[in-house]
Formats: structure tokens, C-alpha cells, sequence
């Protein structure tokens, strides 16, 4: 086993490129450039050598933006890119993307999307049968409303690599252990990591989902909840920093998801840490 640490799941953006439309001046927190010089001190400070950047933007151009950043930096692990899908071309794109060394995977932004079941969609058949072709990921940004269309998906789709970012955003803020939000939550993931292609998922986004100024014992139920369903071979730690500065810091994010495995044997600790993002992304 490698100690060697990954955050398998940040940005980078530089605001001025135009294409990000949800990122605006009325989040002054995140409107700036963040690259990979703004990291390298967090990560260091964490011990973590390498990253996964995913993609913030539905567009092509700030996949290559990302992937240009990634050719010269040894820190960035793998690029999480943005294709249409859905359009004639998606496997010429798919094709070209996939003779990028850095290039591990698509994300589609389903969280955005005005339609919940976009994912059933069998105009995407083509693009990712050509993503199973060359063992590209799939991101899968999604609520837990999103469940029982990402449940077709995987159906249809049984070859294909999956992992579920953030935890499925639970509403954390919102709810508590035992209560409607967090049942359908929690009956959501018991679902997802019951599937037979064994979906993966990312222990990160949390501190986002959590009422400003949360706690470790805050995030425990959710953590041990996904803990229980994944175990540790199929959760991988992100930070999802920038935007994590909206409630929450590098350190201190880091920090609380070692206290919230800390009572695993190190081996698992090194799957969640790094192991299992190397093996799932093919790094």
C-alpha cells in the first residue's frame, strides 16, 4: 500500500475565461483566480502530493484550459473534464480528449440541469460507450432526488466506472439524523452502494452542505453513514476547495475527516487518503 496522499476532488478557474455562469461577483469569496500556486501550501501543509481537478464549467475550452494546466505540473494527478454528451460529436471529442495522458473522466453537471432524469437520456449511449472504450470515469454530480435515474444509468451501463461526488450533497444544514432529509439521503446511498457494478463515492462537499461554523459531530452521521455503505475501498477524500472557503477551510476540512476515520486501521485510512482515487482514476 502507498501512503502517498491525493485530494480527489478541487478546482481550478480563472473567472475572466467567461464560461462558468454560475460563478459571479456576488460570491466574492470564490470571484478570483485559483490556481495551482494558491494550493500548493494548503496541500503541502496536508501532506498531500498530487491532486484530481474537476471541471466547473459545461463547456469543452475549460477542459483543455485545465488539461494545459496540468501538463507542466506534476501535482495534478488527473483532469475530471466537461463533454456534451448528448451531441453528434461527443465521441470525436471523447476520442480526442482520451489522448490526453491527464485526461480521467467527464463530469456532466446534473445538479444543474432542468430536467432530473437527463441521465436516462439514450442519446448519451454512444458518448459513453466510447468513455467505457477508453476506461474513462464518470462523475456523477448529483441530490438525492437524482437517485433512481442514476440507478438506470448504472443498470444500463454495467462496465462503467461511477463515482458519486460530495456524498450526494445531504442536507445537512437543514436536517438531522432520523428526519425526511436525511432518510431519503441515507436510503439513497444504501441504494447506490448496493448496486452490483460497485459505484465509488467522494467523502467531500460536507463542510459546504453544513450550518456555518459546523463541528466534527456534525458531519459524523454522514460520514459514518457513508463509511457503513462504501467502506473504505470505495470512498476517496476530496476537498472540493475553492468553493469549500464558502463555510470552511483546507486544513481544517482536512482535518476533521482524519478525526472522522481515525478509528480505522491504516490501511483503510490510506484507501480513503489517496488509494482508492489512484485506483479508481487510473493514476
Amino acid at each position: 500500500m502507498s501512503a502517498e496522499r491525493i485530494d480527489a476532488h478541487q478546482h481550478f478557474w480563472d473567472p475572466s475565461r467567461g464560461d462558468y455562469g454560475w460563478l459571479t461577483p456576488e460570491l466574492p469569496t470564490l470571484y478570483r483566480v485559483f490556481g495551482p500556486g494558491d494550493l500548493k501550501p494548503l496541500r503541502e501543509a496536508a501532506n498531500i502530493a498530487r491532486t484530481v481537478v474537476v471541471q466547473a464549467a459545461p463547456t469543452v475550452d475549460e477542459t483543455r484550459y485545465l488539461l494545459d494546466l496540468a501538463r507542466d505540473d506534476a501535482s495534478i494527478a488527473g483532469i475530471v473534464g466537461w463533454v456534451p454528451l448528448d451531441a453528434l460529436n461527443a465521441v470525436e471529442r471523447i476520442d480526442e480528449l482520451a489522448r490526453e495522458p491527464k485526461f480521467k473522466g467527464v463530469r456532466p453537471m446534473l445538479q444543474d440541469l432542468p430536467d432530473d432524469r437527463w441521465i436516462e437520456n439514450p442519446q448519451l449511449t454512444p458518448a459513453v460507450h466510447a468513455l467505457i472504450k477508453h476506461d474513462l470515469a464518470f462523475d456523477a454530480l448529483i441530490f438525492s432526488r437524482h437517485v433512481p435515474s442514476l440507478k438506470v444509468f448504472a443498470a444500463r451501463f454495467p462496465e462503467l466506472r461511477i463515482v458519486v461526488d460530495h456524498g450526494a450533497k445531504p442536507q445537512i444544514k437543514e436536517g438531522k439524523e432520523g428526519d425526511m432529509a436525511w432518510q431519503s439521503w441515507a436510503d439513497g446511498i444504501a441504494e447506490l452502494a448496493g448496486l452490483p457494478q460497485r459505484l465509488h463515492c467522494k467523502l467531500s462537499g460536507l463542510a459546504t452542505e453544513a450550518a456555518p461554523g459546523w463541528t466534527v459531530s456534525a458531519l459524523k452521521p454522514y460520514v459514518d453513514h457513508l463509511l457503513e455503505h462504501f467502506g473504505p475501498e470505495r470512498l476517496m477524500w476530496g476537498s472540493d476547495w475553492p468553493v469549500l472557503n464558502l463555510n470552511g477551510d483546507y486544513a481544517h476540512w482536512f482535518d476533521a475527516a482524519r478525526q472522522l476515520t481515525s478509528r480505522l486501521d491504516a490501511p483503510a485510512q490510506e484507501a480513503i487518503f489517496g488509494d482508492t482515487a489512484r485506483a479508481f482514476y487510473r493514476l
